[in-house]
Formats: structure tokens, C-alpha cells, sequence
């Protein structure tokens, strides 16, 4: 089982664009160091574009002890030196992704029920995101499951961490953790804060508590 940190830093096309996305990528990853993880997540932009951010962050990751995981890009990942790959329901099924890499790349799901859940652990998972747990932008049109979720998949799972997702904000990490998650993925509450860094470490200060 890979070492899955407690705190998934996740982008999405708005924050890739960014002007200084690197710079600010430095400045997250030096709050948090091994206890992040970065998760680059692009789904409109192009496989080139990100393979190049990423070859600019591999060498950041290594000085600051963090992860680098490519959510749904596979190829970026294998290419560019990733630490792990993160799937969602419709990429590549865990079973077959496992086959291809072995156990080189950490290999996280996206899960919404119990069913995906064991499916995700049975067919290989080193962790899985569930959610969305709470109401966010990023996915409006979602009801959002809340806690109870969380219970219900450490119920049927054995020993895949789980990994909170969906609205998150510092204040909900300890009701995150009371349910049966391991840490939390995050995304506006770094990217959009006026201060990435000094979100992070308020972050980890909360799980750390838990």
C-alpha cells in the first residue's frame, strides 16, 4: 500500500490557467511538504500543456517531499514521473490501470456509494475520494451526500483510506475525520484563498487534530 497524504490539493482548468500557477503550486507545496499531495486535474486542457506543467513540478515535489498525482491522465502520468494516477467513473476502470503500472504509481478512485467503493478497493485502490459530501460550485447540479456517506463506505470497506471531497471547508475537516475519512481533497479553499500557503497549513493543523 502506497503512503497517501492527508491533504489532495486538486485543480481544475480555471486554476491551471492561472498566470504564476507554478509559483503558487511552490508556494502550497512548501506549507505542506510530504503531507500533500498534488492533484493536477485538467479536463479541457491539452495533454501537452499539462505534460509540461507537470515536468516543471516533478522537481518541486522532490524538494519539498510532496506527491504528484495526475487525475484521469494516464499517459502525463506514466511520461512525467508521477507519483500516482486518480480515476474517475468514466476513465479507465482501477483493475486495468493497476495491470498497466503495477505498483510503481499509487492508484486513487472517485466513488459515490458502497457498491463503487468496493468495487475500487477489490479491483486495487490505494485510496478513494468520496463525495461531493458537501454543496460547492465545482459541482452545482449535484446534491451533495454529507456525512453519512462517509460511514457507510468505511462500513463496507477493509482497510482502503478514504479521502473526504465535496465542499470541505477548515471547520468540517474534524466531522470529515469523525466519520471514517483519512484526510480531505480540497480546491477552492487553497486556490481561491488570499493566502494558498497559509490555507494549507490551516488545513493540516485541523487534520492533525483529528
Amino acid at each position: 500500500m502506497k503512503r497517501i497524504p492527508r491533504l489532495h490539493l486538486v485543480t481544475d482548468d480555471d486554476v491551471l490557467a492561472r498566470p504564476g500557477i507554478v509559483s503558487m503550486m511552490k508556494t502550497v507545496l512548501e506549507a505542506g511538504g510530504a503531507d500533500v499531495a498534488l492533484h493536477v486535474r485538467g479536463p479541457s486542457t491539452n495533454g501537452r500543456e499539462i505534460h509540461e506543467l507537470v515536468t516543471k513540478m516533478r522537481p518541486i515535489t522532490d524538494a519539498t517531499g510532496g506527491s504528484l498525482f495526475l487525475n484521469d491522465r494516464l499517459d502525463v502520468a506514466l511520461t512525467a514521473g508521477a507519483d500516482g494516477v486518480h480515476l474517475g467513473q468514466r476513465s479507465l476502470p482501477v483493475h486495468v490501470v493497476r495491470r498497466l503500472v503495477g505498483y510503481d504509481l499509487a492508484v486513487g478512485a472517485s466513488v459515490h456509494d458502497e457498491r463503487e467503493s468496493t468495487i475500487a478497493e477489490e479491483e486495487g485502490a490505494d485510496y478513494a475520494f468520496v463525495g461531493t459530501l458537501f454543496m460547492t460550485p465545482s459541482h452545482d447540479r449535484i446534491d451533495p451526500a454529507g456525512l453519512s456517506l462517509v460511514s457507510s463506505v468505511r462500513s463496507v470497506v477493509r482497510e482502503m483510506p478514504l479521502v473526504g471531497i465535496g465542499g470541505i471547508t477548515p471547520e468540517r475537516v474534524g466531522m470529515v475525520l469523525s466519520a471514517g475519512a483519512k484526510g480531505v481533497a480540497v480546491m477552492r479553499g487553497v486556490w481561491n484563498a488570499e493566502n494558498p500557503g497559509e490555507a494549507v497549513q490551516v488545513y493540516l493543523s485541523e487534520l492533525k487534530g483529528g
